[in-house]
C-alpha cells in the first residue's frame, strides 16, 4: 500500500513538472518496479500532463434555433456549455463535486447565514478588456432579479440586497441560507461587464477561457482561446467548436467517424457497439440526472390529484429502466433527489407499478377519455419510446394515453413548461435546496408542474424555506425528507428514472482521472478541463 501511494505521488510530481521522466523511472525502479513497467507508468503519467493546442470539436444532443446568448434564458445543455465556454461565476462545482471559488477568491458568512461576502479575484479581465469589478457582479446578478423572466429569478428571490464594496460583493438575504454559495454557481448567473449599472446580456462577452467567434443558435458555437484567462492550467485548446446534433444516430456517426472528438447523450442501446470502437473511450458517470414527465397541475385533468396519482401508479419503472436505459441508471420515486444527494429520503417507500390501484384512483377521479402526452427525443434519448411504454402500462389500468410526437427543434420553447404533460430531463443539482428552488418552489420560472397552490405545495414551500436556515444537519435531513414526500404524494412530477451520463470521447483526448458527474461532459466544462494527449 505504501508503495502504491509513493508511486502515485511520484506520478503526480511528473505530471506537474516537478520531476522529469528519467527521475520518475529511477524512483519507480528503486521502489521495486521492473524497467518495462516503469517506462509504461512514466508514459501514462506524461499523457496526463495537459498540453496546449489543437481544435476541439464536441457534438451535443441539445440546442434550438430559439437559443439566445442571454444567460438568463438558457434552457438546454448546449447553451449551458456555451455559457461555461465564454463566462464564469462567483463559485463553481469542481470535477470532484466540491464547491470552490471561481471569480470569487473566497467567501464567508455572518453567524446567522443571512449576510454573505464574496471577495473577488484581482486582475480578471473580460473579453473586451474591461477589468472585473464589484459593480459588474451586482449588475449581472440584478439582471435576474425583479421582474426578470430569467430562469434564475426564483433562485434570487431570497436576496434582499446585493451591493459592491471595493473588491467585495455583499449579499443580504431575506432569511438564513447555509447553502447560498452553491446558488451563485448556477449557470444562468454568468458575470458580465456592466456600464451604468446595466449589462448587455446578449453580447456574449465574459471572462471565460474562450472568446466567441461565431454563434449560430441551434447549429454551432465556434470560439478561440482567451489569452488572458485567469485560471492557470485550464482552457488548453487553441479553438473549439460545439455542434448541435440532436439526432442520436447523427451524434453516434460523428464520433465514430472522427468528425467530432466528443459526443454526449450516447444512447444506451448503442453503448456496447461504441465501446468496441478502438479509437473511442466510453465515459459513464452516475449523478443527479433524471428523466421526468411533468404534469401541470394548473391544467385539466392534472388539476385532479386522483388523476395524478393514477398516472404515477400506472408506470412500470423497472420496465422503463430495462428497455430505455438498458440498466444504465436507477428507478425514480416521483421526486428529484438522487441517492447522490446528501439528504436523499431513503426511508420513503418506493412506488411500484400497480394497475389495480391505478384503476381505482382513476375511477375515483371521474375522468374519462384520452390524455395527451407530448414527447420528443430532444427531451432525452428514447423519450418517445418511454412515453409509449407509459401508454402501454396505463392501458392495463383502463387509462387511455395518446402520445403526441413533437418536433425536436423548438421543443424547449414550444412544448416544455407550456403543454400540460410532456417529457423532460433535469441535470439535477448538488443540493436539495438548489434543486427545489430551480423547479419546485412557487417563485421559480421553471416550476414545470405549476405546483404552487395545493395544500401540499404550500406546506412544501414552507418546509423548504425553513430548511434553508437550519444549520443542524439532522433537522435538515428530516425537513428535506418531508419535502420529498410531499412532492412524491401530491406534486405533478412523474419521475420514473435516474440516468447515468454516458459520453463517447476520442482516445486522443485526455482529462483528469476524476470527471464531474453534476452535468455531462465533465460538468459541461470539457472545453476548459480537457486537452489533447
Amino acid at each position: 500500500m505504501k508503495k502504491e501511494i509513493y508511486l502515485k505521488s511520484q506520478a503526480a510530481k511528473l505530471t506537474a513538472g516537478q520531476i522529469d521522466r528519467r527521475q520518475f523511472i529511477l524512483s519507480a525502479l528503486a521502489a521495486g518496479v521492473v524497467l518495462p513497467s516503469a517506462m509504461t507508468m512514466a508514459g501514462d503519467a506524461m499523457a496526463m500532463t495537459p498540453k496546449k493546442g489543437g481544435h476541439f470539436r464536441q457534438g451535443y444532443g441539445y440546442g434550438s434555433t430559439t437559443d439566445s446568448l442571454d444567460p438568463g434564458t438558457a434552457e438546454n445543455g448546449f447553451m449551458q456549455a456555451t455559457i461555461y465556454t465564454i463566462g464564469n461565476h462567483l463559485t463553481e462545482v469542481d470535477n470532484t463535486g466540491n464547491l470552490v471559488p471561481d471569480l470569487a477568491e473566497s467567501y464567508s458568512a455572518s453567524d446567522d447565514a443571512v449576510t454573505w461576502t464574496f471577495k473577488l479575484r484581482s486582475g480578471v479581465e473580460f473579453h473586451n478588456g474591461k477589468t472585473l469589478s464589484g459593480e459588474d457582479v451586482v449588475a449581472s446578478i440584478n439582471h435576474h432579479r425583479g421582474e426578470s423572466k430569467s430562469a434564475a429569478a426564483g433562485l434570487l428571490k431570497q436576496v434582499k440586497d446585493v451591493s459592491a464594496n471595493g473588491n467585495e460583493v455583499v449579499f443580504v438575504l431575506n432569511a438564513p441560507n447555509a447553502g447560498f454559495p452553491f446558488i451563485v454557481s448556477d449557470y444562468h448567473m454568468m458575470i458580465m461587464p456592466s456600464k451604468d449599472g446595466k449589462v448587455d446580456a446578449a453580447s456574449g462577452v465574459g471572462t471565460g477561457g474562450y472568446i466567441i467567434e461565431k454563434f449560430e443558435p441551434g447549429v454551432r458555437l465556434t470560439a478561440k482561446r482567451n489569452p488572458n484567462f485567469f485560471k492557470e492550467g485550464r482552457a488548453h485548446f487553441d479553438s473549439l467548436e460545439t455542434l448541435v446534433l440532436l439526432d442520436a444516430a447523427a451524434r453516434q456517426n460523428a464520433i465514430m467517424n472522427g468528425d467530432v472528438d466528443a459526443a454526449n447523450r450516447v444512447d444506451p442501446k448503442t453503448v456496447s457497439l461504441m465501446a468496441r470502437v478502438p479509437t473511442l473511450d466510453i465515459l459513464e458517470k452516475t449523478g443527479t440526472l433524471h428523466y421526468t414527465f411533468p404534469m401541470r397541475v394548473d391544467a385539466a385533468p392534472f388539476d385532479n390529484p386522483d388523476v395524478r396519482m393514477a398516472l404515477k401508479l400506472s408506470v412500470n419503472r423497472q420496465e422503463m429502466l430495462d428497455k430505455i436505459l438498458l440498466g444504465h441508471g436507477a428507478i425514480g420515486n416521483d421526486h428529484p433527489i438522487s441517492t447522490a444527494n446528501q439528504f436523499h429520503a431513503s426511508d420513503l417507500a418506493q412506488r411500484e407499478y400497480d394497475p389495480d390501484a391505478a384503476a381505482a384512483a382513476y375511477k375515483k377521479s371521474g375522468h374519462s377519455g384520452p390524455i395527451q402526452l407530448s414527447a420528443s427525443d430532444a427531451a432525452f434519448a428514447g423519450a418517445v419510446d418511454a412515453a409509449q411504454l407509459i401508454a402501454a402500462s396505463a392501458k392495463a389500468a383502463g387509462i387511455e394515453i395518446e402520445v403526441v410526437r413533437e418536433p425536436s427543434d423548438g421543443y424547449w420553447s414550444n412544448v416544455w413548461n407550456k403543454k400540460p404533460w410532456c417529457a423532460c430531463y433535469w441535470g439535477g443539482r448538488p443540493t436539495e435546496d438548489w434543486m427545489f428552488s430551480s423547479a419546485y418552489t412557487d417563485d421559480t420560472e421553471w416550476n414545470d408542474t405549476a405546483w404552487k397552490t395545493t395544500d401540499g405545495a404550500k406546506q412544501f414551500n414552507a418546509v423548504v424555506k425553513q430548511a434553508r436556515g437550519e444549520l443542524d444537519d439532522d433537522k435538515r435531513r428530516t425537513m428535506y425528507a418531508e419535502a420529498q414526500t410531499l412532492i412524491h404524494n401530491d406534486g405533478g412530477a412523474l419521475v420514473p428514472m435516474f440516468a447515468n451520463h454516458i459520453m463517447a470521447v476520442s482516445k486522443k483526448v485526455a482529462h483528469d482521472e476524476e470527471i464531474a458527474g453534476n452535468w455531462e461532459n465533465d460538468g459541461n466544462k470539457s472545453h476548459e478541463r480537457w486537452w489533447f494527449a
